[in-house]
């Protein structure tokens, strides 16, 4: 069955330019592509009120002026949230941004877009997919969009709103190990992505030989990561691709 048409990048911004803006804000997309990234992965999940969030903890501690959970903010509540002081003062007055702010910044600076569904512990999968996934799918084009999860009920519900043709589907992986195919069984995805560190030859070649795009997160080491080109990983999803350009050659 045919997938959208995505010429996959080399290298991805992990959450935006995380290494140098506060990770999952507007701040960091528009880094990373004033950096020269073409797409960017980011996390999304519901506040309490159902507002869809770039955001990747369950809490807010992290990466706030705040504490608690996500779960218990609403929208306005929310946005009293300084998000981007804790990475430095340059970001100081950061605001969290909801997927559709996310989703207009994206169109408008032409990049393509790696969306996770985070399903933290005690969350509906089937609402955030609801919430997140219609709304994406209209802002932009299938080839400068995949979905991905290692959530697989987020999965199964993605795909029963677009055909294999309409969206590419990711599935995350830690390591590729023995029956990770049952998981793709049903889901027609188009990629899937795995830890680096744990990403083997054995398992890089089952993925290719299969027909999937192979994607790894988070190196941020070129000369670690760099026999791993040799094995037919598509994308490096960095958190500072700037450090990869030297090295991509030597794949």
């Amino acid at each position: 069955m045919p997938h959208p048409d995505i010429t996959l990048p080399r290298l991805m911004a992990h959450r935006g330019l995380s290494s140098r803006a506060p990770e999952n804000t507007l701040a960091a997309v528009r880094a990373a592509h004033d950096a020269g990234c073409s797409w960017v992965e980011l996390d999304v999940q519901l506040l309490g009120d159902g507002t869809p969030v770039i955001w990747h903890d369950a809490g807010i501690r992290r990466c706030s002026d705040g504490r608690g959970r996500l779960a218990d903010l609403s929208l306005p509540a929310a946005r009293r949230l300084d998000v981007g002081a804790w990475f430095s003062d340059t970001f100081r007055g950061e605001c969290i941004a909801t997927l559709d702010e996310m989703l207009r910044l994206v169109v408008e600076l032409d990049m393509g877009l790696n969306l996770e569904l985070k399903v933290n512990r005690g969350r509906s999968a089937a609402a955030l997919v609801e919430a997140a996934v219609p709304a994406t799918l209209e802002a932009l084009a299938p080839q400068r969009l995949i979905v991905s999860s290692f959530n697989d009920e987020a999965l199964s519900h993605t795909r029963q709103l677009a055909s294999p043709s309409r969206l590419a589907l990711g599935v995350l992986f830690e390591g590729i190990g023995r029956g990770w195919q049952n998981r793709c069984a049903g889901l027609t995805p188009y990629s899937i992505h795995a830890d680096w560190r744990r990403l083997n030859r054995r398992g890089a070649r089952a993925v290719k030989e299969n027909g999937y795009a192979l994607l790894c997160y988070t190196p941020n080491d070129p000369t670690a990561f760099a026999h791993r080109w040799q094995w037919g990983v598509d994308t490096a999803i960095s958190d500072d691709p700037g450090r990869f350009q030297g090295f991509l050659d030597e794949g």
